[in-house]
């Protein structure tokens, strides 16, 4: 039979990408989902925390709310679903103990889930109002070409 758990806590390392990710010490709720598969456990759970970052755009702070399902099937023993030609890089996640590590599988999920270059607009958040400065007209901005496109001057 499967069981529910739910569990808080607070992260103990950062999780993420560079321009936003889960800071250490900021709560972070498991619900979790646990089957039974023998010699196994099959944990389906979703994260819940806040997340701490900024807008890559107007770089202004962004605290989204953030949630994340991840799945992942945990070995009690060291024969649980072994071939011969195990790989070393395939190897499964073991229950320690009573225990069930969740942190390398919520990192591996995060840091394919979270955007690199994160925005307002991304996470639902209305952008503010920010005065980008407009070219000065002194640095010759205006008037200097693309340099991808600088060899296609000669055909002008």
């Amino acid at each position: 039979m499967p069981e529910q758990r739910t569990q808080t806590g607070e992260a103990t390392e950062r999780i993420g990408v560079q321009m936003i990710a889960i800071e250490p010490g900021t709560p972070v709720t498991v619900e979790a989902t646990l089957t039974p598969l023998g010699e196994g456990i099959m944990v389906d759970a979703l994260i819940k925390t806040q997340l701490k970052g900024q807008c890559s755009r107007t770089l202004v702070e962004l605290n989204p709310d953030y949630e994340i399902s991840v799945n992942e099937v945990f070995a009690a023993t060291d024969t649980f679903i072994q071939g011969d030609e195990a790989d070393e890089d395939d190897e499964i996640p073991m229950v320690v103990g009573d225990n069930i590590d969740l942190t390398q599988t919520v990192i591996d999920a995060v840091g394919l889930d979270l955007p690199f270059n994160p925005t307002c607009e991304y996470f639902g958040l209305e952008a503010p109002d920010v005065d980008v400065p407009a070219p000065d007209g002194v640095s010759g901005e205006e008037d200097r070409p693309d340099p991808r496109w600088a060899g296609l001057e000669k055909f002008k």
